[in-house]
Order: C-alpha cells, then sequence, then structure tokens
C-alpha cells in the first residue's frame, strides 16, 4: 500500500473549515480504495494565530519542514486585522515562491446542477483551464517606498519579467494545451501598452509555439479577454497569462462557473523538485468563518488536482464524479449557491457517496 504524506495548512478564516473537510473526503477515498494508498497528514497552524502570537505567518525554517511531504493541502491566508502584504507574502507567496512553484493551475468549468450567470452558455462551452505565471512579473516583491508620510513619498512595484520565467511558464501552457483535446491555447498579453516585458512575452510564445504545431494558438489583450470570456466562452479553452493578469482573470472564471466557492487551484513545480501545493481560491471569508456556511467543493477539486499530481489518475476521476453527483443535488448547495446546505452536509454527503462507490 502507497502512503502519501500530506501537510495539511489550514491558514486563516474558512480555511479552518474546509481544509479539515478536505481531509475528512480524502481519508473516505482512502477507506473505499481497498488498501491501494492511504494518507499521512500532518497539520500545521500556520496563519494569522500564528502571526500574533510569534509575529511571523509561518516559522522561518517551514519550508524544511514541508520539503519531505508528496503535496500540501492550503486553505487561506487573510486576516481583517493584519495587512494583507503580510498574510499573503509571509506564507503562501513564501511557499510558493520558496519551492518555485511557478505554474499555477486553475481549471473552470460548469459542474453539474450549478445555476451559472451566463443563461446562454452551455456547459460544454465553458470548460476552461487558466495557467498562471506564479513565480515572477508583477508579483515578483521587487520595489520600495522612500520618503514616507511626506509630500514627496513615493512607491515602486516593478514587473520583472525573465526569459527563462516566460519561456518556461508558455512551454507548460503549450504542453497542456496539447494534451487536452481541442488543442486550443490563448496567450494573453498587454504588449499594446506594457511595451517591453510584454512585447518579450509575446516573442517568446512566438518561439515556442513553433514546437507545438499541432495546438492552435491566438493571443489576446487582458481587457478583450474579459469580454471575450463573457460574450464568446466557447472560442476559449487553455489560457495563459501573467501573475496579476491570470489572478484576475481566474477569479472572473470561477463567477461565470457559478461561485468562488467551487473553484480549485494547483501551485505545481513541473520538473517535482518540491512539493507542489493545492487550495481553493474562495480566500479566508472572514464574514462567514465559523457558521458552517463555506462551500467545501473547492476544496475537493483541489484535492481531485492533488490525487492527479500524485498519479492517482482513478481515484482523481472517483473523487470528482463524486463531487459532481452531490453539485446536481440542489439541496446540497451551500449559501453561495443560492442553496442552504453547510459544510458539513456537503462533506458528509461526498464521502457517502465515496463509501457507495467503494463497495
Amino acid at each position: 500500500m502507497k502512503t502519501y504524506a500530506i501537510a495539511a495548512i489550514p491558514g486563516d478564516g474558512i480555511g479552518k473549515e474546509v481544509i479539515p473537510a478536505g481531509q475528512q473526503v480524502l481519508q473516505a477515498l482512502a477507506a473505499a480504495s481497498g488498501g491501494r494508498f492511504a494518507f499521512e497528514f500532518e497539520t500545521f497552524g500556520w496563519g494569522g494565530d500564528w502571526y500574533r502570537e510569534h509575529g511571523e505567518m509561518m516559522p522561518a525554517d517551514g519550508l524544511q519542514a514541508l520539503k519531505g511531504k508528496d503535496a500540501i493541502l492550503f486553505g487561506s491566508a487573510g486576516d481583517p486585522h493584519i495587512p494583507d502584504h503580510i498574510t499573503l507574502w509571509g506564507l503562501r507567496l513564501k511557499i510558493c515562491q520558496g519551492f518555485d512553484q511557478y505554474a499555477n493551475v486553475r481549471p473552470t468549468r460548469i459542474l453539474p446542477g450549478i445555476d451559472a450567470p451566463l443563461k446562454r452558455c452551455r456547459p460544454e462551452d465553458l470548460n476552461w483551464v487558466i495557467v498562471r505565471e506564479n513565480s515572477e512579473g508583477e508579483y515578483s516583491g521587487v520595489g520600495g517606498r522612500v520618503h514616507q508620510g511626506h509630500p514627496i513619498e513615493a512607491a515602486t512595484d516593478v514587473s520583472i519579467m525573465t526569459r527563462v520565467g516566460v519561456e518556461r511558464i508558455l512551454r507548460f501552457a503549450f504542453k497542456l494545451a496539447q494534451s487536452r483535446p481541442r488543442k486550443l491555447l490563448t496567450v494573453i498579453t498587454k504588449s499594446n501598452a506594457q511595451r517591453h516585458a510584454m512585447v518579450m512575452w509575446d516573442e517568446i510564445a512566438h518561439e515556442v509555439a513553433a514546437d507545438f504545431p499541432d495546438v492552435t494558438w491566438d493571443k489576446e489583450l487582458v481587457d478583450a479577454a474579459t469580454a471575450r470570456m463573457v460574450n464568446r466562452p466557447a472560442t476559449l479553452d487553455t489560457l495563459v497569462a501573467t501573475n496579476l493578469h491570470a489572478d484576475i482573470l481566474s477569479d472572473l472564471a470561477a463567477a461565470l462557473a457559478g461561485s468562488l466557492g467551487i473553484a480549485p487551484t494547483g501551485n505545481i513545480d513541473p520538473q517535482r523538485r518540491c512539493p507542489s501545493m493545492f487550495e481553493p481560491i474562495h480566500g479566508s471569508a472572514f464574514d462567514i468563518m465559523g457558521l458552517g456556511l463555506a462551500n467545501p467543493v473547492g476544496t475537493f477539486w483541489s484535492c481531485v488536482m492533488l490525487l492527479e499530481h500524485l498519479g492517482e489518475a482513478a481515484a482523481a476521476q472517483q473523487l470528482m464524479a463524486a463531487i459532481e453527483t452531490v453539485t446536481a443535488t440542489p439541496a446540497l448547495h451551500t449559501r453561495d449557491l443560492g442553496g442552504r446546505a453547510t459544510t458539513a452536509d456537503v462533506t458528509a454527503a461526498v464521502c457517502a457517496q465515496l463509501a457507495a462507490q467503494g463497495r
């Protein structure tokens, strides 16, 4: 039997509710596997509470504690009493950049039973994967502030794009598009206004495309892409964009699919030098923390991605089938989907589906 070592980092807010739910579902999946695999979880209590006690979001040697894990299941980083740049850079980005998880992958589609806002959009018309450059660009962390508090105060955030960083994410996106049925890729840019780094981005896209003659690709300005996602969703399949552009587009994509509560993310190290990290994209949502209202589907779908990354394709399909059976039942929709079900209700229903599949 294969035992996978998983680091669980609930983080802040509803992360403390959905990550235990994810662990519960993975354990149910393992129980239904007939002893083929098991999970060994180690929970790390890093986040806002850790910051209040220790003055940092995670220990200085925290990456070393995670290094030997097979994968990381992450909840959220964000606390209304701590500045956002501290919570983000002190935890999530520290892990992403520390482990060079340079490919952020965000699948989006309309799950069964979900009433998405695009009423003329069929489920087969909205089936996307957004690839986000996850290590540099607009979130490189380069910049500073001078003369703080004075009229001449100045602040800079410098977007850094390197040839190696751009080429590796574009190559990853082309390979992903190549593996999907439509073999279709849209490269998001803003080279009409950002005339240096984004022009280099476009040039490298043309160079990489030559190695993938079976992939049909086009280029779209990021502002035009937002309209295309709404008005012509069926023309899109795989998208690749910079750190900031994909961050924004993927939230729009999740909303168009019905809710941020169902959307998953994988922060991937394609070279597998370090563990990859999987998380829902909904954030800490302190306004509903502790009320049992959080939608755990985004976490469960993130667990599907975790299983795929571990090479457990059959188990991933089994879990996704259970998720889709539950979303197809309106009585099991949480408040963000217009229903009244609780986090515990949805978790129990998915676990029951897995148990039934295992019999």
